[in-house]
């Protein structure tokens, strides 16, 4: 059974959402020129339309996206293990700083090579910090109800 009456439940399926999200919106947007080129998680496409064109893969950024966006779901699996789902929201978080440390890295790199006129962000390029936010409150949540576990061994 799953444990879907606990708030951290709530927030950690939010997270796995978003971040599934993230897997099919754009990030970001740059102007080199005339061009238009996109960026999503799997990299910078040019064009628009169906003759978009992938001009430089970010295959990292889209496999931290993936891991960021299973974690939370696996996690909430794992409820009768409160400690191990407190370190699977740590990682989580960590790869989710990590998330943005390469973004900027992968930007500072075609804004350069392409000579980019414009950089303009997304809505979806907010949901990292997002899901950083509720796995936050996840931990809080599981460590609260680790806190009250362990109160009452202690009255037994």
């Amino acid at each position: 059974t799953i444990m879907l009456q606990r708030i951290q439940t709530v927030y950690l399926l939010i997270v796995a959402a978003l971040g599934f999200a993230m897997l099919f919106l754009p990030i970001a947007n740059m102007q080199a020129g005339t061009e238009l080129f996109t960026f999503d998680v799997f990299g910078l496409n040019a064009g628009a339309g169906p003759e978009t064109q992938q001009v430089y893969r970010t295959w990292s950024l889209a496999v931290i996206t993936i891991i960021t966006a299973v974690l939370p779901f696996v996690t909430v699996f794992m409820y009768k293990k409160r400690m191990l789902q407190i370190r699977f929201c740590i990682f989580n978080a960590i790869l989710l700083i990590c998330f943005y440390a390469l973004f900027a890295f992968f930007v500072w790199i075609t804004y350069g090579k392409y000579s980019a006129t414009h950089f303009g962000i997304e809505f979806a390029l907010s949901f990292p910090l997002v899901n950083l936010i509720l796995t936050y409150l996840a931990v809080r949540n599981i460590g609260a109800d680790e806190a009250l576990v362990r109160s009452l061994e202690r009255l037994r």
